[in-house]
């Protein structure tokens, strides 16, 4: 009997829905950053006298503009909490990555992660599944309360103190949620026995201030990164760049001194306190075609004019582009053709990543947009100084950092023409292949034995054979990039002809990809977009 229940909970706890890349040990997040040791020193000690003090306040608010390094002190905090066992759970919100984009899954992660750390509460989180068969589908307020708080409340143990790290809050895609997340984690407060502590890290948008202000000035406590004075920062960054720079030189055979005391000051004066432009310069600096000597040069002399943070990231974006992109056909004026191509090239493959709705390998990238692979290929590794373009082509491609996009879409910011990415143009464009792609879909497409066939029951490469990856993004999100982009009589009247040849066959393509919840939701979206047009068309 005794084993039946253990089985039963296994089976509840492993029902849990997870968002994939949440953790701050995820192997998508392997290639990520930590603090290096000589760095945010001080910083770091305080997080972690928080940490310790068992009357310190409930939550702890990491805040700091773009840039400033708040998840790569999330990641190390993270770690260094799992090594003490102290850590209950970790969750990195990412814009535009699908699961971890949105609150959706963020409690049941939650949940499912506490779960490991602390099975004292495997008994009464699945009892709470068994009493709530519809819990997973329930709000917020349902899932906190009945998977979580509830559990730690009733849970008899003795007295301990955990701490939960919740990175980059504002990139969850609805402030709404934001708000009502930070009105359920303020319960914790309360906890006794065993206490859970948040640490949370945002940019300071006004509606997180908001949020933070309907909480009890006893629930939390703010670090604003942005007010340490900056020449500690600069003592970091310098740190950086002479620890990171160290093996390059060794590698390449440089001499002494490289780079010299003058460029590593003029590197950290440049960065302006942000170690997101310290480390996109690394980057650039380790891509270097013709090795890396003369690149921090090349950045130095593309810096010389900007004077705000943003603008000397900007500089060091678009030297970058210039560089990378254009190549030697960049500086022959009579090369404009070639550059153009290059260019256009360019705003397809990298302009569709930075609005796309979720990540994907180059591969499924390439069939995606209808490009030849090897021409996807030539395009993202000419961009890994801002791209993660990983060897093993199993892997997606993935930004490293959003400032990246907010750069490419803002035509103030990106000041050469030849880089502006018109998100209007790019969403119209993918939908126009989503479309080309679901417009294929056919009746039982898996070939399936007879009707009612449980999706359990059909393997997983047959579905993936059937409906690859670049047919399932296109199933998911089509609609997504009709809704953001600039549709055409003409594509309202590729949608028409879609919905009379093809509905059930995109119907039955969502359900073998486990997202028919959401089919439904789009029709209703699909309904009120196509009542429009017709006052339009």
């Amino acid at each position: 009997m005794v084993r039946i229940q253990s089985l039963q909970q296994s089976a509840n706890i492993a029902n849990l829905p997870c968002a994939k890349g949440a953790a701050h040990n995820d192997w998508l997040r392997r290639h990520e950053d930590h603090c290096l040791q000589d760095t945010r020193v001080e910083l770091r000690k305080q997080i972690m006298d928080w940490c310790d003090d068992p009357n310190s306040k409930c939550i702890f608010w990491l805040n700091g503009m773009a840039g400033t390094g708040k998840s790569t002190i999330s990641r190390t905090i993270a770690r260094e909490l799992a090594e003490k066992k102290r850590l209950a759970a970790s969750f990195f919100f990412t814009r535009g990555k699908k699961d971890i984009s949105h609150s959706g899954m963020f409690f049941t992660t939650i949940a499912a992660q506490l779960a490991v750390s602390l099975p004292v509460l495997r008994t009464f989180i699945s009892d709470a599944i068994n009493n709530n068969a519809h819990i997973f589908q329930q709000g917020p307020r349902e899932q906190w309360n009945q998977l979580i708080l509830n559990p730690l409340k009733n849970a008899p143990t003795q007295s301990i103190q955990l701490v939960a790290v919740i990175d980059a809050l504002d990139e969850c895609d609805s402030m709404e949620d934001i708000q009502l997340i930070l009105l359920l984690l303020e319960e914790a407060k309360d906890l006794e026995t065993i206490r859970i502590k948040i640490f949370l890290t945002s940019r300071p948008e006004i509606p997180i201030f908001d949020g933070f202000r309907q909480l009890s000035g006893e629930a939390y406590q703010d670090f604003i990164l942005h007010n340490i004075p900056l020449d500690t920062v600069n003592t970091d960054i310098s740190t950086f760049f002479l620890q990171k720079l160290s093996p390059l030189k060794a590698k390449h055979g440089l001499g002494t001194p490289w780079p010299d005391e003058q460029i590593i000051e003029q590197l950290v004066e440049r960065a302006a306190g942000l170690f997101i432009y310290a480390a996109t310069i690394l980057r650039f600096i380790q891509d270097g075609i013709d090795g890396p000597e003369e690149q921090p040069s090349l950045v130095l002399s593309a810096s010389k004019s900007s004077r705000s943070a943003t603008k000397h990231l900007d500089g060091i974006y678009t030297t970058l582009l210039q560089h990378s992109v254009l190549g030697k056909w960049g500086d022959e004026q009579e090369c404009e053709q070639e550059c153009e191509q290059l260019a256009g090239r360019f705003r397809q493959v990298v302009g569709s990543l930075v609005v796309m709705f979720n990540i994907m390998p180059a591969r499924n990238l390439a069939q995606l947009l209808q490009i030849p692979p090897k021409m996807i290929s030539r395009t993202l590794d000419s961009m890994r100084s801002v791209l993660n373009v990983p060897e093993n082509e199993s892997q997606p491609v993935r930004l490293y950092h959003l400032s990246f996009h907010d750069f490419l879409l803002d035509s103030q910011r990106c000041s050469d023409p030849r880089f502006q990415i018109d998100e209007e143009e790019r969403h119209t464009s993918l939908f126009r292949k989503c479309m080309s792609h679901i417009s294929q879909l056919q009746e039982n497409i898996c070939d399936l034995w007879g009707p009612g066939v449980l999706i359990t029951e059909i393997p997983s490469d047959t579905r993936q054979r059937s409906i690859p990856s670049h047919v399932q993004y296109a199933c998911r999100y089509w609609l997504d990039h009709l809704r953001l982009g600039n549709p055409m009589e003409e594509d309202i009247k590729t949608i028409r002809q879609f919905l009379e040849q093809h509905l059930l066959h995109w119907l039955e393509g969502l359900s073998l990809i486990g997202e028919v919840s959401n089919g439904v939701h789009m029709i209703i979206t699909l309904e009120e977009i196509l009542s429009v047009s017709c006052n339009n068309y």
